[in-house]
């Protein structure tokens, strides 16, 4: 295994992503787009999820896949921007068509980010307009860390963000994650200078400060509990592949690339997080060999618990924030 050409979930051919955030709200949203629909699924494992449309991708659901799917800070208001992008795609004639009409399958994922001292006196919901922002915005090209729906993200000590990653198999399979990391755990052990994901680290991609010396898994307290009174969390995120797989089987890769987030993020899955993984195929790449599936669950586990690292590592400063930055404190 190797990380693709530029190490992100749209070293898959044909995916796009796009980011919008707003500064001042301190709070964003992410967009996954794919030239053509592609068969989706997903897993939720967390205790508190918000989402939209997702009963349709389960495997026994006639819906047939999905035209993008949605990342987004902003809690229940926040799936409002999935609204965006699904007035967006009908704009733009893309849809699953019902006779003369044609309705855009958008689901979509949210995160808790109110509590942030970001902005929230808005007079009218902004996240239906960061969503067709963020779909105009799509690219194979996209900035990591305190940006889209990571933008207002936080984790147990450090600010969250935004998170990718990428694998090339020895089969020429490419599989990819992409993550907003806002949990109520931990992604760096005790010490906070160093990642639970290190193991899995190719490279320098979160900074190369290798696993934590000292044994232990006794965390200190939560800072992110103190600033905030009260939790605020969830880990939402998408792992892909080229490979040629249905519906069941995107659920099956769903369900085993939890366990990149239990690996980057202690604890994780908690009565206090939404956590969830959509998990989705292109299916250019036919298998060969039904052996082969393990391997994408594998994959697409390790590329979450680097692109968990990654969110945290490439998180910048902003004005008011209530925790620093992972770099500002090494």
């Amino acid at each position: 295994m190797r990380p693709g050409t530029k190490n992100l979930i749209t070293d898959i051919a044909g995916l796009r992503v796009g980011n919008a955030q707003d500064e001042l709200l301190k709070s964003g949203t992410t967009v996954l787009v794919a030239d053509e629909p592609f068969v989706a699924s997903v897993n939720v494992m967390g205790g508190a999820p918000g989402t939209r449309e997702t009963d349709l991708l389960a495997p026994d659901k006639s819906a047939p896949g999905a035209d993008a799917l949605v990342l987004s800070g902003g809690s229940a208001f926040g799936l409002a921007a999935a609204q965006g992008v699904m007035d967006a795609l009908h704009q733009n004639g893309r849809g699953f068509p019902v006779l003369s009409a044609r309705v855009p399958l958008v689901p979509a994922a949210i995160l808790f980010d109110l509590l942030n001292n970001g902005a929230k006196d808005w007079p009218e919901n902004p996240y239906p307009a960061l969503g067709r922002q963020a779909l105009e915005n799509a690219s194979e090209s996209f900035a990591l860390g305190t940006v889209g729906a990571g933008t207002g993200a936080t984790t147990a000590q450090h600010k969250g963000g935004l998170g990718s990653a990428s694998l090339v198999l020895d089969n020429g399979v490419t599989v990819g994650a992409l993550v907003a990391a806002n949990p109520l755990g931990s992604v760096t052990t005790p010490s906070g200078k160093h990642f639970w994901a290190a193991p899995f680290e190719i490279g320098y991609e979160f900074g190369g400060l290798g696993p934590d010396p000292d044994p232990g898994f006794i965390l200190p307290p939560s800072r992110k509990v103190r600033a905030m009174s009260q939790m605020g969390n969830t880990t939402i995120a998408i792992v892909a592949t080229d490979a040629q797989l249905d519906k069941a089987i995107c659920h099956r890769i769903a369900t085993a690339a939890h366990d990149g987030m239990a690996r980057a993020i202690v604890p994780s899955h908690t009565p206090m997080d939404g956590d969830l993984i959509f998990s989705l195929s292109t299916g250019v790449k036919p298998l060969s060999d039904p052996s082969e599936l393990s391997e994408i669950g594998h994959a697409a586990s390790i590329c979450l618990a680097r692109a968990i690292a990654r969110a945290i590592w490439e998180a910048t400063p902003s004005e008011s924030d209530l925790l620093p930055c992972l770099q500002q404190e090494l």
